[in-house]
């Protein structure tokens, strides 16, 4: 996932540059002599290319503000559904750290590792900072009673 502008600009390079090998695997297409080889680099640097586009694709999208709302089936997705609101925001992650209190590379840490080493109520003071909507179900799932 693309967190910030430098990574946004450099993901793009790397799009740039997946796109250029494909398109010279594609022309050299028919000189090659092991054809079924030949397929397979096209279908490896095209799925690595798709997948770099659907990232920049996601960014610029929140970016914009065009998704709003980001749905963390558990707490292990709650870290990037925050990320995801940050940029939504419009927020950097200078911006989120003024806010906070706290040195920007702190933001880039809990970031980089999924908000692991974030205290409960630091992410409650990252969730009331964003001023997003969170809803917590808690249930336990169903048991035979003996």
């Amino acid at each position: 996932m693309i967190t910030n502008e430098v990574q946004h600009r450099a993901t793009k390079a790397h799009a740039a540059r997946f796109e250029e090998a494909l398109r010279n695997l594609e022309a050299a297409r028919d000189e090659a002599p092991d054809q079924k080889r030949r397929e397979l680099e096209i279908a490896a640097v095209r799925s690595q290319l798709d997948d770099l586009l659907a990232e920049i694709t996601e960014y610029e999208q929140l970016r914009s503000g065009t998704i709003r709302s980001f749905e963390a089936g558990s707490l292990s997705e709650l870290a990037v559904a925050l990320v995801k609101a940050r940029i939504a925001k419009g927020w950097s992650q200078r911006r989120l750290a003024e806010e906070l209190g706290v040195a920007e590379q702190q933001i880039q840490r809990y970031e980089a590792t999924g908000y692991s080493s974030a205290s409960l109520s630091r992410l409650c003071d990252i969730v009331a900072a964003l001023g997003v909507d969170v809803r917590e179900v808690v249930s336990l799932p169903s048991t035979d009673a003996a």
